[in-house]
Order: structure tokens, then sequence, then C-alpha cells
């Protein structure tokens, strides 16, 4: 007897839909899984036998034969468990075909419960994408595949449930979603912060934008602390961008029960990390913190304390905005664009430059030291900062700092105008603007050219710092609803970028 239905696997964030096919014939009992099944699906057939018996059915004595098809795609990950079980059932003449337009996913347990899988957001749009309509999923995924329009859901908690929902015995409620998903609330602000004021505009800029930063100072100067208050200036996701987010923390296996990513993710890596937890891959490739940082912030504290290694694999992310992990059996390409909040010491010892502490370190010491950034990775971090100990003044002061919440309207006023400006060329902020098209928005007049041709020959930049110039100097203008670049905005923007590594 044969039968199939449908199923799907993952291969980076995208489902690919597997049709499961079951013969069953005479024989001596034994089970084959072929189509280049991984060890995780030959593995199922134990928790399919014991899931089928104790859910009260009985498993065939027969030779049985499952295709996982197309046979030309390596297939892994357990959520097919779920597929294959019915379909032993369904070649066994336990199950009515006719109501078998459904696609089914979940993890057996040995009792027959249907345990939550990873991934399965980004399956169902793939699949939907395709025509696909109606899931029967695990209770547990029910609320984050609802965020799709368009498709029925049916959350299962066992394969009984699944069964009697086919044969019409007792069918499975459709689900709706009407959870409200609660805002994350921050409990620090930047009026927390004395002083700093320059530090403080300069991440405004970067938020306003979306330009990555590199904050360079001495041990309290306030670098660590500003950095994780960035979030807190950020506007929500748009729906858009919180199913992308959402995905990928689905398919990482991070996302939080009934969750909704709605604020912008922020990590924050150990400078311990490898460059695979950093980028991605593993034999079966997962994202790595860049594609978790995706449409957020990705925090480097002690940046020269990573590896050279780790910090040269950012180049390419941080310019194409993707990331490649090529595999023998597959290429994947996951999101990556994020901003880059990076911190770091001046030297080993904290106190380079610094007026109150005498620095320990040799000049050979702080030379090797800030070669581990090399001059490509600085030259795509578009605002440099130096910061200083806080002054007494500020920390004796009892007048509050400006908060975040007010911070955070201006730059969401800023964000506007840009996506205004750009709507037509398909792009969001400043920062995505390409080479050919920069001239055309961050035109500058007379005076400014001349301020930026003295820049220029005076710090020796780069073409590319050139451009990040003039992006950063759109944004401050844009932050003041200036239709023009003046010359106060392109001599901030060249301001933070002359004064931490001396020439690039």
């Amino acid at each position: 007897m044969y039968f199939s239905l449908k199923t799907c696997c993952l291969i980076g964030l995208e489902g690919n839909l597997i049709d499961v096919e079951a013969d069953l014939s005479n024989g001596i009992p034994k089970i084959s899984i072929v189509g280049l099944p991984d060890t995780s699906i030959k593995e199922s057939i134990e928790r399919v036998r014991s899931g089928i018996k104790n859910s009260g059915y009985e498993f065939p004595l027969k030779r049985i034969t499952i295709n996982l098809a197309p046979a030309s795609l390596r297939k892994d990950g357990s959520q097919m468990d779920l597929a294959i079980a019915l379909a032993i059932l369904g070649a066994n003449e336990l199950l009515t075909e006719a109501n078998m337009d459904y696609v089914f996913l979940g993890e057996l347990s040995l009792d027959g419960s249907i345990n939550s899988i990873n991934g399965a957001l980004a399956m169902v749009i793939s699949l939907r994408e395709q025509g696909f309509k109606k899931f029967i999923i695990p209770d547990g995924n029910k609320v984050e595949c609802s965020l799709v329009n368009d498709i029925e859901i049916y959350p299962a908690k066992n394969l009984r449930q699944v069964v009697e929902h086919i044969n019409r015995e007792e069918l499975v409620d459709r689900f709706i979603n009407e959870t409200e998903f609660n805002k994350p609330k921050f409990d620090i602000d930047f009026r927390d912060m004395k002083g700093q004021d320059f530090l403080k505009r300069a991440l405004e800029v970067s938020a306003a934008g979306k330009h990555n930063v590199l904050l360079i100072g001495v041990p309290g100067s306030g670098k660590s602390m500003a950095a994780k208050r960035y979030p807190t200036i950020l506007p929500e996701l748009t729906y858009e961008e919180s199913i992308e987010v959402t995905k990928i923390y689905s398919v990482a296996g991070l996302l939080k029960e009934n969750t909704l990513m709605t604020n912008p993710p922020f990590r924050s890596p150990h400078h311990t990390a490898s460059s695979i937890s950093l980028i991605g891959g593993g034999r079966i490739p997962k994202p790595g913190e860049i594609s978790l940082s995706h449409n957020g912030v990705l925090f480097l504290d002690e940046l020269l304390e990573f590896p050279k290694s780790v910090l040269e694999v950012l180049r390419q992310p941080l310019e194409d905005k993707t990331i490649n992990i090529s595999r023998a059996n597959a290429s994947i390409t996951y999101p990556a664009k994020f901003t880059l909040i990076a911190a770091t010491n001046p030297c080993p010892c904290g106190y380079f430059g610094d007026p109150t502490h005498e620095c320990t370190c040799t000049n050979s010491q702080v030379e090797k030291y800030m070669a581990r950034a090399s001059q490509p990775l600085l030259d795509r971090i578009d605002i440099h900062v130096k910061t200083s100990a806080v002054e007494y003044k500020y920390l004796s002061k009892e007048q509050e700092s400006e908060s975040s919440g007010e911070i955070a309207k201006r730059v969401n006023l800023a964000r506007n105008i840009q996506k205004d400006r750009y709507r037509e060329i398909g792009i969001n902020y400043n920062s995505d603007l390409k080479e050919n098209q920069v001239n055309k928005y961050c035109k500058l007049d007379k005076n400014c050219e001349e301020i930026m041709r003295a820049a220029y020959k005076k710090y020796g930049f780069s073409a590319r710092a050139y451009n990040k110039i003039l992006k950063v100097s759109r944004t401050i203008a844009d932050l003041k609803e200036s239709k023009n670049i003046v010359t106060d905005d392109i001599l901030e923007a060249i301001r933070y970028r002359a004064t931490v590594f001396g020439k690039r």
C-alpha cells in the first residue's frame, strides 16, 4: 500500500517542500529511509515506532520504505517525524486520503506527543509563498506561525489528535491569534549619563542614519554605558522587519514563547567568540551573531581584544549586509543588516593619551594593539569617537541629562525624512546609499566643498571614508530638518573621522 503527504525542511532561512512517500510490502519487517536523510531523520524511526504504538495504533510488521523527495536535496531536522508517522499510518490504511491537503510539521516524542520545532515560522512563510494554506503544527509553535497572513493554522498536541482530525472524528480547532504582544520596556535611559555630550550626540547621529560607530577611550569613560543605552533611542521595528528578525530567531532556536520581536535586537558577544559564532556556520549552518543582530545592533565591547582573524570576517557583511556560508552540499545566505557599535581602550593598560593617568605600555605595545583593527575594517565604520573621563563638575550636577525619549523623537523624525527621500530608489537610510548615489543626495555647496577638499588632503581619507563623511553629514542635516548640507554639518561629520586613529 502506498501513501504520500507533505512536510518541509530548512536550508538557511528558506523552507523546501518535501514529499514523504511510504510504501508497505510483504517481506521481512524492516524500515528503510531513502532520499538523502541525515542522522536526525534516520533516528526518527525509533521515535516514530514508539509514538505510533503509544498512541494506540498498530505498527505494521511489514517491509516499509520511506522516500523523501526530491531525492537530490539533503534533508535534516526532526520536524519530519509527524509526516513520516502519518505516512506509515496512511499506507496501513488508517487515514482518509481525501483530507490530505495539509503540510505537516512536528517532532514526535516516544509517547506520541508533538514537540515544538525550530524554524517553524520560516518554513510556513516559504510554503505560503508556494501556495500552501493549511498547516498542522506543534501546539508550541502556534503563536509564531500565526504571524503569517492568509493561512490556516491547526495546532496539535499529539499524534492521535492529528489522526482524528484527518479522519474527521474530532477536529482540531483552527488557531486565530488574539495575543497582545508585550513591548519590552527599558529600565535604562540616557538621562542616567552625566556629561559626555559629544558621545551622546555621535550615537544620536548613528541611530538616525544607521551609521556604524567606534568608541575609543580610557576605562570608565562611559563607552559601554552609552552603547547599552543605544537601543533606547531606536524606533520599533516595522511589521516586515519584525517578521524577518523573528524568523531568524526561530531558526536559531532562540525565540521565546509567544514572542514577536518588535524591538531591534541587541547582541553583545564576548571577545572570546570565534569567527563561526560571529558569522554563523556549523555542520548544519545556523545564524551567527551578525545575523541575530539583523535590523538591530551588534555591540563589540573590547573590540581590540577580539582576535584579528575574527574581526576581519566582519568586512564583507559590513559592506554587503549579508553573509554567505558555503558548505559542500549547499551555499546559504543569511541577512546581516546590523549597526555595529564597537568600543575599545586605546592600549593594553587603557590609559594611552590620558592626561590624568600614566600609561604603562611601550610605543610598540600600543602600535601592536591598535593594529588589531585593520585599515579596511576601520574604513567601514562611519563614526569614530574618542571618549575621556567624565569631569567632576558633571558628576556633581543635580540637573538631569536629556532623556532617551527626547533623543528618540529626533531620531524617528530624521528616519522618516530619509524614508520619504529614498522611497523611489528602494532604500531607507543614508547609510544605505551606494557610491553612485552619494553625490546626488549629499550635494555640497562651494564652502562645504572647500572644507572637504582640505580635510581630504590633511587626513589622507580614502574614497570610502569620503563617502562615509558625506552620508553622515546628510544625516546631521536631516536631524535639523535641513534640506541642504551646510558647513556645520560637514565639519561635524569630519570631526567624527579625524580624532581617533589619525590618518585614514
